[in-house]
């Protein structure tokens, strides 16, 4: 089978062969949001979670995250990241934590798996971290926002 597939010519499943790809610059911005009760959300900006600082911990383990994609994502290359960046800011007015992450590497192949691992891992350390208050909380709108680089040049807007 000629171009880039996950099956071989026998239908097996496969990594996609990246090696006559040329190398780009490549970007992938992802955003998603934890939804709570008002009270957890307070909980959270005041320092109240008994397990620690949900914001910081949250960024770490979507970095992380984004660094083990290939072990969680089966065909997944594993990427030389040069640049892994997770916000996480707190909306009172929608009782939410939206996070977004944004990969960047040098390479044959994009970090948009990355970028969506990166947010769904902070939105779980999120969810986690407050569940013995809130077990109702939401994971919701895990979505890529934005990409540049390769063939397909640039997809999305990062506004």
């Amino acid at each position: 089978m000629s171009g880039f597939t996950h099956f071989d010519a026998e239908g097996r499943a496969v990594m996609v062969d990246v090696s006559d790809k040329t190398e780009t610059e490549r970007t992938a911005t992802a955003r998603g949001s934890v939804l709570m009760q008002p009270e957890t959300l307070k909980l959270i900006l005041d320092g109240g979670v008994k397990k620690g600082d949900v914001l910081s911990v949250a960024r770490l383990a979507g970095i992380m995250g984004a660094k083990r994609t290939p072990d969680l994502i089966p065909l997944c290359h594993p990427l030389a990241l040069t640049s892994v960046k997770v916000d996480l800011t707190c909306d009172p007015g929608r009782n939410a934590v939206d996070i977004t992450a944004t990969c960047k590497l040098k390479g044959r192949t994009g970090v948009e798996m990355e970028a969506l691992t990166a947010v769904s891992v902070a939105a779980l350390t999120v969810y986690d971290m407050c569940k013995a208050v809130d077990r109702g909380m939401t994971i919701t709108g895990v979505q890529l926002v934005h990409k540049a680089g390769g063939k397909s040049g640039e997809w999305g807007t990062a506004s």
